[in-house]
């Protein structure tokens, strides 16, 4: 069994470790407050965000066969046309991906 003071110190390192990790976005981010790019970004990145996720979601589709097609245009669909109606980023998301689920698990059950 290891001493003592070995585990100590191991659990001093983790603890400073933590702590650090903790501790750096705010120190890194204090600086970022006052600049003009933040609320730039802030503004943009979501579409962007959603541009990403979309592409990476639609990579395996394979545009020959229905039974990919139609599970993931109507997801796309419904996300879009949720969105649309309440803005609501997690419930468009919830929405469309139940959609593609559902349509995925019991018409098309691939």
């Amino acid at each position: 069994m290891p001493e003592m003071s070995h585990l100590l110190a191991v659990v001093a390192v983790a603890a400073a470790i933590t702590w650090a990790l903790r501790a750096a976005p705010f120190a890194l981010l204090a600086p970022l407050r006052e600049s003009s790019l933040l609320p730039y970004l802030a503004q943009r990145m979501p579409v962007g965000i959603l541009v990403i996720l979309t592409v990476f979601s639609l990579r395996h589709v394979d545009l020959l066969a229905a039974a990919s097609v139609v599970p993931a245009a109507a997801g796309l669909v419904l996300t879009t046309l949720v969105h649309l109606w309440r803005q609501n980023m997690a419930l468009s998301l919830i929405v469309g991906s139940g959609t593609y689920i559902g349509l995925m698990s019991t018409v098309f059950n691939l």
